[in-house]
């Protein structure tokens, strides 16, 4: 989930030229925010054939592993499934970005899927992550040809060879442990692969990129929560938190960190990305920076024009705690807003820089799909990876660094959070 457009459905395209062999698409503008037409998958922008198929050739033989899609929340929200994951039938065209047709267009091999609660409703939180965790649990277990849960990397990878998706549980937002280690240690024990220390606001014990600083980082709790993931093997996510709490657990964990879905700060100056003083601690630690495809996060362009809309949300939302109502609020100040449209292109340039940053080591895939509204032509829902691994082969990329990115690097995280927490 993302700071600039908040969770919802897909954008609507008024106008777009120019489309490149590799999916690039320049002079394109958006209007939010239209409800996403369910498709079996989207049509795919030109791409250079020979390229996109060594593409997908290398999706079949290495799993690519994104580290954050929001189906659960959309579920939740969605007015006809209500919560109920055996009413949004994932085996048909879905009104969001993912549907299993579109996985496998997509070449998904493992999905972090996130199991959001919103900080912004005040209260109540450990019952609704409770609820969140329950529902994305259902919805794996009601695919069990295509979708397995998976708590470790080799978990992972077996499912991947049985053809089946590994599902993994990211939990975003330390609010939901109120304080309580214990928490976060039954959290774990239901599956939650990871915790992103915050959300858009601070948390009493670490500070977000988009709140105002309270602690200048992590406090001493916020410090023992990071140790007491290392010792249960759970993932520490630094998305969403401001770099003075990056830097404090990059300090603090002895396991890789991972960020779900961020992007590169020297490339778009929001502060939801990494930036490079940070990318640059990554070998050291270990860790992984997974690239997401969010248009506020990935073209300056389009972050000069949804940030103020932001801010107009936030101003509208204060005090509101009805999800309802914010989703209202924020669907009506997105209707108006007119937003350049980010390409395939950009999202590689990004991958591009993390990798020239970091290394090729530690650079992932986190595309938020379901979770935000606006889009990369080509990037709108999961069909679209391909794409992106098709520009980067036309950059030169070796077979051997797109698997890393793929989903060795983040299978090698997982490994070494697994032996911390043995040790």
């Amino acid at each position: 989930m993302n700071a600039t457009t908040e969770r919802g459905g897909g954008a609507r395209i008024t106008s777009a030229s120019q489309v490149g062999r590799s999916g690039s698409v320049r002079g394109g503008r958006v209007r939010k925010p239209g409800a996403r037409r369910g498709a079996y998958p989207l049509p795919m922008p030109d791409a250079d054939p020979a390229l996109l198929e060594r593409a997908r050739a290398l999706l079949r033989e290495h799993p690519l592993i994104d580290g954050h899609n929001d189906l659960p929340w959309t579920i939740r929200q969605d007015d006809r499934a209500a919560g109920d994951p055996d009413r949004y039938d994932l085996a048909r065209p879905t009104p969001g970005h993912t549907d299993l047709a579109r996985l496998r267009a997509g070449g998904v091999g493992g999905q972090f899927w996130s199991v959001y609660v919103p900080a912004e409703i005040g209260g109540g939180y450990a019952r609704m992550q409770l609820e969140q965790l329950d529902l994305a649990r259902r919805m794996i277990a009601r695919y069990p040809d295509d979708l397995a849960l998976c708590r470790t990397a080799d978990e992972v990878e077996a499912a991947f060879a049985s053809g089946r998706i590994g599902s993994l549980l990211g939990m975003e937002g330390g609010h939901v442990l109120e304080g309580s280690l214990g928490a976060l240690r039954a959290y774990r024990e239901l599956g939650a692969a990871y915790l992103t220390l915050t959300h858009n606001l601070n948390t009493e014990w670490a500070d977000s990129a988009t709140d105002e600083p309270a602690h200048g980082g992590l406090t001493d709790f916020g410090r023992q929560v990071v140790r007491e993931m290392n010792r249960i093997g759970m993932l520490v996510d630094l998305s969403h938190v401001a770099p003075s709490t990056m830097a404090d657990a990059l300090d603090v964990s002895e396991a890789p960190v991972i960020f779900s879905h961020s992007s590169a700060r020297a490339l778009c100056d929001v502060a939801r990305n990494v930036p490079d003083e940070i990318l640059r601690r990554l070998p050291g630690n270990g860790g992984v920076c997974m690239v997401t495809f969010v248009a506020g996060f990935v073209s300056q362009a389009a972050a000069d024009a949804i940030v103020p809309a932001h801010a107009e949300i936030s101003r509208r939302s204060s005090g509101v705690t009805d999800v309802g109502e914010l989703r209202a609020i924020r669907d009506s100040v997105l209707a108006g807003i007119e937003v350049p449209l980010p390409t395939v292109a950009d999202v590689a340039d990004h991958v591009d820089h993390v990798a020239r940053v970091a290394g090729f080591e530690h650079v992932g895939i986190g595309g938020d799909f379901d979770g935000s509204l606006i889009w990369p032509i080509g990037l709108e829902d999961v069909s679209g990876y391909p794409l992106l691994f098709a520009e980067l082969l036309s950059r030169g990329w070796a077979d051997g660094d797109l698997a890393r990115l793929a989903g060795g690097n983040i299978l090698r995280v997982m490994r070494a959070a697994e032996r911390v927490a043995i040790a």
